[in-house]
């Protein structure tokens, strides 16, 4: 077992969280019992999760999109809902949010890249000053729709769908996981082979036909599960606990 304390500053730290600007409330969001032997993950905090995280005797659960962000917090109609299972099962809940986007080895865009053997990357996705996307390049031109069978078989779960407008075979990529279709104006003016992302917004389409992009959208939700999944093997390793991934599948 391990202090709470423990692994929420080991995150904090591996992540940046102070240095990176957000409209999440990043870090510790929900104090549960204080020693942990199982954590549980997943991408959405939620109701299911909560119940499925308790049903599995986990002491904490990591996810990406927490409950809080800047507003102020009302714990009230729905959001009491959420709450009940947690307090009742005295369950930690941590969120990384842009912290787990940007970072080039446990983060969302870097693990996407990787997954497709993408090489050399950069930041790329200027989001508020806080760069949050990776670009990079694969060792060899590779058919577009090959490349989207791939990530569909590393996300699990079929794509929303692909625009391909640009060349056959590409060997240029950029990730920007989640909601990140309001980057590709910076992908066509990168001349990227390929947008990788997780919504489609209703322009993407047109603006995709018209300036020559390809474009794949995962899916919000299936675009953001490598980074979860890669703290788990990391805390895994490190803390010596339980850990337990726990799907609650959204095709957006």
């Amino acid at each position: 077992m391990v202090f709470r304390e423990a692994i929420t500053y080991f995150l904090d730290e591996l992540l940046h969280v102070s240095k990176v600007h957000d409209a999440a409330q990043n870090g510790l969001q929900v104090e549960g019992r204080q020693m942990v032997k199982k954590i549980a993950f997943g991408v959405s905090a939620s109701e299911q999760l909560f119940l499925a995280a308790a049903k599995a005797q986990a002491d904490m659960v990591i996810v990406h999109h927490g409950l809080f962000w800047n507003e102020g917090i009302r714990v009230t109609g729905p959001m009491k809902k959420r709450l009940t299972p947690l307090f009742a099962a005295d369950i930690s809940l941590l969120a990384y949010h842009l912290p787990l986007d940007k970072h080039p080895v446990h983060g969302n865009n870097a693990r996407l890249l990787h997954a497709i053997g993408a090489k050399n990357l950069a930041p790329f996705g200027a989001y508020k000053g806080e760069l949050i996307g990776f670009s990079g390049k694969l060792p060899r031109p590779q058919p577009v729709r090959e490349i989207a069978a791939k990530l569909e078989a590393f996300c699990g779960a079929p794509s929303l769908a692909l625009f391909n407008f640009g060349n056959e075979k590409v060997d240029s990529v950029a990730a920007v996981s989640g909601g990140g279709g309001e980057f590709m104006a910076e992908a066509v003016a990168a001349s990227t082979g390929l947008f990788i992302t997780g919504e489609a917004p209703e322009p993407a389409q047109e603006y995709c036909r018209e300036s020559g992009l390809n474009y794949l959208a995962l899916g919000h939700y299936n675009s953001e599960k490598a980074g979860v999944q890669s703290l788990q093997e990391l805390l895994k390793k490190k803390f010596a606990v339980e850990t337990v991934f726990i799907d609650c599948p959204n095709r957006f």
